[in-house]
């Protein structure tokens, strides 16, 4: 799944092509990926609709236009790619935005989860799946001591809390391991176990690695590919996802993989100690 790396990369090649745009026609092969308003309402209120920007709020992408957000969760498999009107359609298609320019923005779903809403200007940030979201993990919006109030709070484990959402926004099961990793915090560590230290550590973390696979275009396991077609490159730089029986970076233990809320985890057993 796209986490927030991905996110604003797409987001990033997207505004250059199409910022400005002004849309012609939009066509939706499967009805399922509109969420509101209804398939008809929501192709005809495009029409005649300006692309004036392409903002991210945690994993979701919201299209500024006109009068209107468009709201879009990428989910598993969401890709978004650009073609002249004409080309030829390949598999998975299932909207299409067409610009007056002779452009079109093509969203492609291999599994079909991705999700569009379109609502008035300036309601975004009361969408339900966006209200709830935790703070940017960005230096000017993810506050430590709100960080620790909240984990200290909470009798979760800290991998599973970490993917709600709601204490910070746009991590997924990538870098949360590698977020517990640099911080050397098991997954399984209950939040309000964890000290001021080690949550300072791991506010750090998640900034870290988050900002690094920013700057390398996220990450490409499976299918990922940003809006020009390019793969990710920080999948070179994991230190333990996806990398089970192979030595930790920092101490050569072999890497480990077990289940975390029913997620595949991975942690190096030696600098990540469970606390009794």
């Amino acid at each position: 799944m796209p986490e927030l790396p991905e996110v604003e990369t797409v987001r990033k090649t997207l505004v250059p092509l199409i910022q400005g745009k002004v849309i012609e026609n939009v066509q939706v092969y499967w009805d399922k990926i509109i969420q509101t308003p209804s398939v008809a309402e929501f192709c005809q209120a495009l029409v005649g609709e300006e692309v004036v920007d392409v903002k991210r709020r945690g994993k979701y992408l919201i299209f500024e236009l006109t009068h209107y957000q468009l709201i879009s969760h990428l989910r598993m498999e969401g890709k978004y790619g650009l073609a002249k009107v004409g080309e030829p359609h390949t598999k998975h298609l299932h909207v299409v935005f067409t610009f007056k320019d002779g452009w079109e923005l093509r969203y492609f779903d291999v599994r079909k989860f991705g999700r569009m809403s379109l609502v008035p200007k300036g309601q975004a940030a009361v969408y339900p799946g966006i209200l709830k979201l935790g703070p940017e993990p960005f230096p000017e919006t993810f506050d430590l001591p709100a960080f620790q109030a909240a984990l200290q709070r909470s009798s979760k484990e800290i991998k599973p809390l970490l993917l709600e959402q709601k204490v910070v926004t746009g991590l997924g099961n990538i870098y949360v391991d590698e977020a517990l990793w640099e911080s050397k915090i098991h997954p399984l560590t209950p939040a309000k176990k964890l000290t001021h230290a080690e949550i300072k550590k791991l506010h750090q973390a998640i900034m870290d690695v988050l900002g690094r696979a920013i700057i390398s275009g996220g990450t490409t396991i499976r299918s990922y590919h940003n809006a020009v077609g390019e793969a990710g490159h920080f999948q070179v730089e994991l230190a333990v996802y996806g990398k089970t029986g192979e030595p930790c970076p920092r101490c050569q233990t072999a890497i480990e993989k077990i289940k975390v809320g029913g997620r595949g985890t991975h942690f190096c057993p030696h600098c990540q100690v469970l606390k009794g």
